[in-house]
């Protein structure tokens, strides 16, 4: 099996506009976009990315972001524009596209997990928390780290809130035979979310401790699956979220379960208690030097 990552299909910056937004749980913000350039906007499922940026500027500075601002030179332009002009560059994954919605045209919704409030809340939380229709945003594709190469008929997804967008996704594209078993934790009862999945996948919420660790509750659970509870292997095994979460759970794994590390992605979103974005040499195997949040926490708390 490939290791390589599923390369994104549209090139470029995308400008689209926020269409609306709702409330969904205490710690959940959907925003819907549309509009501008999304007939460009190539969606693949599973678990797609992008970057986003979000003009707390104003909109004019949508146009100062280098095309290419997802890459090191690109992004070393990008820190030039000022600061308090510079757009808020964060990471997210498609939770949904429909190519044809209640707008009329294509439309992608995105949620965000809302941390903190006032001063204690992050840029990308208080800019959702407000977003409202007509707002412009650019996004720049990233494609997939759920390589489906690794296989799609039995799977094991491991999350926090941050990932839960994107495992809700990946439910939505697997096959409806594929079996498994998906762990997410969620902040609070108020905050878990129904999503459609195959039938041979066992959703399970997990609702943290107040204060206890993101990431912790699910590596309990984790601990506590026999070797008989797992799918049958080749498993491929998907886990994101704070950085301790996959790193941990991918050890867990491999030792535990015997799962070959090439059936594994695991991505780091954010680590707790830093800023963002994570640099290079403390980056998780397959995790983006740039990659601020997604789905998303910033700074380890808030988004």
């Amino acid at each position: 099996m490939t290791r390589n990552l599923v390369k994104p299909a549209t090139p470029g910056l995308v400008r689209l506009d926020v269409l609306r937004a709702e409330r969904l749980a205490p710690h959940w913000m959907r925003v819907t976009f549309g509009g501008g350039g999304i007939d460009r906007f190539v969606p693949l499922g599973y678990d797609q990315w992008f970057r986003l940026f979000l003009p707390l500027g104003g909109d004019e500075a949508l146009e100062r972001i280098p095309a290419k601002a997802n890459k090191l030179f690109g992004y070393l332009k990008y820190l030039r524009i000022p600061e308090g002009e510079r757009p808020v560059m964060r990471n997210y994954s498609v939770r949904a596209f429909r190519p044809a919605g209640p707008s009329g045209g294509a439309e992608i919704d995105v949620d965000f997990v809302l941390h903190g409030s006032g001063p204690t809340a992050g840029p990308a939380s208080r800019w959702a928390s407000q977003a409202h229709a007509g707002e412009s945003v650019v996004i720049i594709d990233e494609g997939l780290r759920f390589n489906p190469e690794r296989g799609v008929d039995r799977v094991l997804l491991v999350a926090d809130e941050t990932g839960a967008p994107a495992v809700a996704s990946i439910c939505a594209s697997l096959p409806k035979t594929a079996s498994g078993i998906a762990l997410i934790e969620a902040p609070s009862g108020d905050d878990v979310l129904d999503f459609e999945a195959p039938p041979g996948i066992e959703v399970r919420w997990l609702v943290r401790e107040p204060h206890a660790k993101p990431g912790s509750a699910a590596l309990t659970a984790l601990g506590e699956l026999g070797a008989g509870t797992l799918p049958a292997h080749p498993l491929h095994a998907f886990v994101v979220g704070e950085q301790s979460l996959p790193t941990t759970a991918r050890r867990m794994l491999i030792a535990d379960h015997g799962i070959p590390k090439e059936q594994i992605s695991f991505v780091g979103y954010w680590r707790a208690g830093a800023s963002s974005p994570t640099p290079r040499s403390q980056a998780t195997d397959e995790h983006d030097p740039f990659d601020a949040s997604r789905g998303s926490a910033e700074s380890g708390a808030s988004a």
